[in-house]
This record gives C-alpha cells, sequence and structure tokens, in this order.
C-alpha cells in the first residue's frame, strides 16, 4: 500500500516506511525532529522543473506540462521506482512526503509518483540476471 502526505502532516498508525520524495531538504528541520525514515531527492521534480513551477516573474508552467515532465525525469529512476514496487509487492506500506507547502495532492508530484510505484507493484516480478 502507498499512501501520501506531507512532511509535517502527523505521522498515522499504519504509515509504515515514510520517505521524504523533494527535491530540497525542508529548511530549519534538525535531523532530531525529521519525520521520515529516509530521504530520496531523486524522486523529486528536478531543479530545472522546481524552478519551472515556483518562478519568482513570468508565468509558471501549467500542470499538464509539470505532470509530462516530471513523468519523462521518472524513467530514469527506474530502479528506485522498481524497488519501492517491490517493497509494497512485499505487503510493506509506504508513505510518499511531500512538501509542507504542497497542499493539493491532486496535483503534486507524490501522486503521480504513487501511482508508478503501484503500477509496478501490480506487475509480475522480474527476475534478476
Amino acid at each position: 500500500m502507498i499512501r501520501t502526505r506531507r512532511w509535517n502532516d502527523e505521522a498515522r498508525k499504519g504509515d509504515g516506511f515514510r520517505l521524504l520524495v523533494t527535491r530540497y531538504r525542508p529548511r530549519g528541520v534538525k535531523k532530531s525532529d525529521e519525520t521520515w525514515d529516509a530521504w530520496d531527492p531523486a524522486l523529486g521534480p528536478s531543479k530545472e522543473l522546481h524552478a519551472a513551477v515556483y518562478v519568482k516573474s513570468g508565468a509558471a508552467i501549467d500542470w499538464d506540462e509539470y505532470r509530462r515532465r516530471y513523468l519523462d525525469e521518472m524513467r530514469e529512476q527506474e530502479y528506485r521506482l522498481t524497488a519501492l514496487a517491490n517493497r509494497v509487492r512485499g505487503g510493506e506500506t509506504i508513505t510518499l512526503l511531500c512538501s509542507s507547502h504542497c497542499v493539493d495532492e491532486t496535483r503534486c508530484h507524490r501522486t503521480l509518483l504513487a501511482r508508478l510505484i503501484e503500477e509496478r507493484a501490480r506487475q509480475p516480478q522480474q527476475s534478476q540476471k
């Protein structure tokens, strides 16, 4: 099972392995105050994609463009996605955590990422060569 939350949302029973999937680590959070078990910045949007969304001037890219570009970036993270899918397939719950500023999970990479992992978890496990 895969769940999604923001890193600052209260942990819930059954969250399992809490994985922070942001490009940047939250500022000002002490190691002792981390709410996640691990952080994988490679599963967050690239610096370029992040900048395209949060532009300081001009127009930000729209959701469709963001989605397309993020999914393209994740093609290069196949081994990470497969490793997470294998954990889910094995019965582990993983909670993907995003930015505290990301309030609409329907327009967040954590939801796109959850779907990618779930799709792989439903596929038969590939034998290792």
